[in-house]
């Protein structure tokens, strides 16, 4: 690999799907997935999901593709426009020739986007009908009816789900129900075709909680018919090739031991931290003053540590790993909230992780502590679902039998530096 064809660094946004690596395998199971069933995509925040999503929109197989992040919408309506906006914006003459075709709400909104100018047709989709939200059903079946009768298939992609299920559930529990309620029967015959035959087809994204969440607020048989493909972890394999590719592509010298320590320091791999860390190795190692030539000497494993313990204290890691830690206070609720945070602080601090029981005694006294007087069973209870939570959202993992620690070796040193 020469510096014409090696990647850029990616600290910030997906990968682009020009640059997507390791992910073929797990691209071709999921298109052969989605010939036939709708899928749910879980992993866990900031392992490279979305590019994954970006890189099947940007080379479809057969489908018009479009993807939408609902992360920060409210209303079932929010969730139509957007995917109206977004079928409009990357297949304008499919939406205006043919979907728009019978619909009066969609042909009013497309003559009018020259009259909105900029984000016209968001606009005059939103001025389209002044109760969008409480006729939210009857658009959205009018969508999908519309893109059945084409002789194109379309792939919708739903990124970020679960925050805005979160919402839902949160400001109105009951349109949540009706939401999944209605969008499970849009799926399913008698009322949509078969999968393999329906012109609509779904893949979702969202954490690996998600169904987790669902079973607890009691909806989890809402979603049971979408196929659940988690996308896999990186190897120590590929995370060598990564490094050197990486490295050896913008002709950085370094010692071959140096990608042993990055996998060390890793711990289970969160690929945005390892784009940081390899990034900032090469910053390093234009600095490198040298004696013997004019090119910087080669980086060594020192220099890997000095590159970790100064990521946890960069402004660029701040936000991303700061998200860890505040959005326990949005999911988790009590008492699995205080006692998450205290379980993590605990390990935090443990080189070699703690036991399930020591865990378990600290969930107990953070019970106690807090006040929450819950039968043996239901604490028993309580405590197994905080750590299938933990586990899942890439908090922590099973080191050795019945011995737990910190997933991600970047995450730890963090957590330990400003909340233990």
């Amino acid at each position: 690999m020469n510096a014409e064809n090696t990647p850029d660094f990616y600290t910030g946004s997906p990968v682009d799907a020009t640059d997507l690596k390791f992910r073929e395998e797990f691209v071709e199971d999921l298109w052969r997935s989605l010939r036939s069933q709708h899928v749910i995509l879980t992993a866990p925040r900031r392992t490279g999901k979305t590019s994954v999503m970006d890189y099947m929109r940007h080379f479809p197989r057969g489908f018009r593709v479009i993807a939408v992040n609902v992360q920060d919408l409210k209303h079932p309506a929010d969730v139509f426009q957007a995917i109206l906006d977004a079928l409009y914006d990357e297949h304008p003459d499919f939406v205006r020739d043919r979907i728009a075709a019978r619909w009066e709400l969609l042909t009013k909104a497309v003559e009018k986007v020259g009259e909105v100018g900029f984000a016209g047709f968001k606009i005059a989709l939103r001025h389209s009908d002044p109760d969008w939200r409480a006729n939210w059903r009857q658009h959205g079946e009018k969508l999908l009816h519309q893109i059945r009768g084409q002789d194109d298939s379309v792939l919708i992609i739903i990124d970020e789900l679960p925050d805005m299920l979160q919402s839902l559930h949160t400001d109105d529990p009951d349109l949540l129900e009706q939401f999944l309620a209605w969008w499970r029967k849009q799926r399913l015959p008698p009322t949509a075709p078969h999968p393999k035959d329906d012109r609509v087809r779904w893949l979702v994204g969202g954490s690996v909680n998600l169904k987790g969440s669902l079973s607890e607020w009691g909806f989890v048989d809402l979603v049971n018919d979408l196929d659940d493909l988690s996308l896999p972890v990186l190897t120590r394999a590929q995370i060598g090739e990564f490094v050197r590719d990486m490295l050896s592509g913008r002709a950085v010298r370094f010692e071959k031991a140096i990608t042993g320590r990055i996998i060390e320091r890793l711990g289970q791999p969160i690929p945005l931290f390892l784009q940081m860390a390899v990034q900032d190795l090469y910053r390093l190692w234009k600095k490198l003053p040298t004696k013997a030539t004019p090119d910087p000497a080669p980086l060594t494993v020192d220099d890997v540590d000095a590159v970790f313990d100064g990521l946890i204290r960069s402004s660029a890691a701040q936000d991303k790993l700061q998200h860890y830690y505040t959005r326990i206070r949005q999911y988790y609720p009590e008492p699995r909230r205080t006692a998450a945070y205290e379980v993590l602080r605990q390990l935090s601090l443990a080189a070699d992780g703690l036991t399930r029981r020591a865990l378990q005694q600290e969930f107990d006294r953070v019970c106690d502590d807090g006040g929450h007087e819950l039968p043996q069973h239901d604490r028993r209870q309580q405590f197994n679902q905080l750590m299938l939570n933990l586990e899942n959202d890439f908090y922590i993992n099973e080191i050795e039998e019945d011995r737990f620690g910190f997933a991600s070796g970047v995450m730890q040193a963090w957590w330990r530096k400003y909340y233990a």
